[in-house]
């Protein structure tokens, strides 16, 4: 039997090939989707919406019962002579989600959710009163067009809560730094398995083909 076949076929099953360059970009790319997918997602909905914050979180019971605090809501940019005025009373006008640092004294750092229930114009600029559905009074000042981020168009009930608990406990920046982590030592598991497999399998090809080869016999002169 011609031993040297067999010695090369084990040799080649022993050796490990590097990773290929296709498979260590593709790697990457994996990373950087899982690192930046949610920011490409959130810039995506900011062009679509037209507003710099398409994504809020309900942080206070102002607007309740129709928001709840947790709510996560879609928020969509709006012509200010296109926002709906109403009453108090009647609660019809548009939800709108505005920046109120600077208005008054003590107003919150976050984008606040209120309800127009007047509107008017001084000049060439719009001013809206708002107010919370559960407040007894409207907000201290009227909000001018340019502190408006947006229009609330929809919203999904108490998935932001999720955030707010995190936030609260600290936990947000840490479990994110978690859930990156495990997500690329998977990506980085899985190409190297693949590696592992496709080595495997044409290490079986070479045994398989060296095994249907004939086999040569030394012969005695």
């Amino acid at each position: 039997m011609n031993t040297n076949n067999l010695k090369n076929s084990e040799k080649k099953e022993k050796e490990k090939k590097p990773i290929s360059h296709k498979k260590v970009i593709i790697a990457v790319v994996m990373i950087c989707i899982a690192f930046f997918g949610s920011f490409l997602l959130y810039f995506s909905l900011q062009v679509a919406l037209n507003t710099e914050a398409p994504i809020v979180i309900v942080v206070s019971g102002s607007m309740e019962p129709s928001i709840r605090e947790g709510d996560l809501l879609f928020v969509a940019g709006a012509n200010p002579e296109d926002i709906v005025n109403g009453t108090a009373e009647d609660k019809n006008g548009d939800v709108i989600v505005f920046d109120a640092r600077g208005l008054w004294a003590g107003a919150p750092e976050e984008p606040i959710v209120h309800r127009v229930v007047d509107k008017y114009l001084v000049g060439d600029t719009w001013y809206f009163q708002t107010k919370g559905d559960a407040n007894s009074l409207p907000d201290q000042a009227p909000v001018p067009e340019s502190r408006i981020i947006g229009v609330v168009i929809g919203g999904i009930p108490y998935i932001g809560w999720v955030k707010i608990v995190l936030t609260e406990s600290g936990l947000l920046i840490p479990l994110l730094v978690i859930i990156s982590a495990f997500l690329v030592i998977s990506i980085i598991r899985d190409i190297y398995q693949d590696e592992d497999e496709d080595q495997k399998k044409k290490n079986d090809k070479n045994q398989e083909d060296f095994e249907k080869q004939p086999q040569k016999t030394n012969k005695l002169n």
